[in-house]
């Protein structure tokens, strides 16, 4: 497995839980002298900072990664069709319809004779 860098965010992550666990008095991985944990002000931060720079942090980050498919995409076939032979399809179509008009109608005879006439605000009906 190949060495990679840790992003901004696994690295704020990585120093913030290792910065919880020094403000929980956990025992320090780096020696750093008094000097140093004076002139840093026992900055628990500071700290996870300096052992997360020494690699001092047992702490390893797992990326989840997309799984591979195995199925393949298949390109859908389409129908190539001439414009002769789709203007022939039109025809035929049109042919069908001239013959029984009524099987394609809209509205019914009797839909038609039942109108009623409604009077707008203002008018008497």
């Amino acid at each position: 497995m190949e060495h990679q860098q840790f992003t901004k965010y696994e690295t704020a992550r990585i120093i913030g839980a290792r910065a919880l666990q020094l403000a929980m008095d956990a025992p320090l991985l780096v020696k750093i002298s008094e000097e140093d944990l004076k002139k840093i002000n026992y900055d628990a931060l500071k700290i996870a900072e300096l052992e997360f720079k020494e690699n001092a942090l047992p702490i390893s980050v797992h990326r989840p990664l997309p799984k591979k498919k195995k199925e393949k995409l298949v390109a859908v076939k389409e129908e190539k069709v001439s414009d002769e032979e789709a203007a022939a399809k039109e025809h035929e179509i049109e042919k069908d319809i001239s013959k029984d008009p009524d099987e394609f109608s809209l509205v019914e005879e009797e839909e038609q004779s039942e109108e009623v006439a409604i009077p707008f605000a203002g008018e008497e009906a």
